[in-house]
């Protein structure tokens, strides 16, 4: 496998590059480095990568780089790169989140199209269900998503179908469910929780607190997408949740848990396009990709605690 990863220098392409790099293929990482968060976290969660005889760097946007370059012998695709956020994706930063998911996307498979490549992997999310569908979610529920976030990353998923359907290009995407553990971006929920308690400040919660989340580990999220790579079905979708189904409330109760230290929240109203509930059905992915989810929410809590812990960020 030659594999290039879009997005190579943020949380999951970082883990995901260092795991195909220890099942012996070769690596190329891509990234822009966005404004979104700063260099230098990124630039730490390449320190492992850089150096390994097996991979390669390229700093550039997927917009302006010679991708029938970048492409030459590549085998497998991960295209993990996207502006993150629900929140953020409002407003004049709309046309931040289309460049950079959708545009990007559109890009990308183009330059795709006549290659001899085995898998295009997509790394979507489960922010395109929206709350109008039952539990837990299925890959043929009808998608409707709540944030501008949300469309963008259905509009790259269709994309990626459009793509498969009239050109042949093998895309599978990935509908990820809330993805935690080391290295996870500033922004989300876990990291400004765990911030907040080694600052002794009170976590600040959104909303009743009932809310729930399907949390999957990092090493599960990534598991599944080397797995796509190799057992996938080209045109096909596929949940990856961690396997249980929690609430804010029961979360805070995990953090004190696993920090031993003392809780104080912060209540503050409800965020506009926060989902209420997310609950991933991975029948698909268990009978196509063998995915299982190894890791329980407290495990992997435990697993960040620690790293947070170390690294102070």
């Amino acid at each position: 496998m030659k594999a290039l990863v879009t997005g190579g220098a943020g949380f999951i392409g970082s883990h995901l590059s260092e795991r195909l790099l220890d099942q012996g293929a070769q690596v190329v990482g891509l990234d822009c480095f966005t404004d979104f968060y700063p260099r230098p976290i990124k630039e730490r969660n390449l320190v492992g990568l850089r150096g390994r005889p097996a991979y390669t760097f390229v700093e550039d946007d997927i917009r302006d780089v010679n991708l029938g370059a970048l492409l030459d012998d590549v085998t497998h695709v991960f295209h993990l790169a996207a502006q993150a956020g629900v929140r953020r994706s409002w407003g004049a930063e709309f046309q931040v989140y289309t460049g950079l998911n959708v545009d990007s996307t559109q890009r990308l498979l183009e330059a795709c199209v006549g290659r001899p490549i085995e898998r295009v992997v997509y790394a979507s999310s489960s922010s395109v269900y929206g709350d109008e569908v039952a539990m837990p979610m299925t890959e043929l529920a009808l998608p409707q998503p709540v944030s501008p976030y949300g469309v963008t990353k259905l509009a790259a998923e269709q994309l990626c179908h459009l793509y498969f359907v009239n050109f042949g290009v093998p895309t599978v995407s990935l509908r990820y469910f809330t993805v935690y553990g080391p290295r996870q971006r500033p922004d989300m929920g876990f990291h400004r929780f765990f911030s907040a308690l080694l600052a002794g400040k009170p976590l600040v919660q959104f909303g009743d607190g009932l809310q729930t989340r399907d949390f999957t580990f990092v090493a599960d999220a990534v598991t599944a997408t080397a797995a796509a790579a190799v057992r996938g079905v080209p045109g096909r979708v596929y949940n990856i949740g961690g396997g249980a189904r929690v609430s804010l409330r029961e979360v805070f109760d995990l953090i004190a848990r696993v920090s031993g230290r003392a809780v104080t929240i912060d209540r503050q109203g409800p965020q506009k396009g926060d989902m209420r509930d997310t609950y991933a059905d991975t029948s698909r992915a268990q009978a196509d990709l063998a995915f299982a989810p190894s890791v329980t929410l407290e495990e992997g809590l435990r697993a960040m605690w620690r790293w947070m812990e170390a690294t102070k960020t």
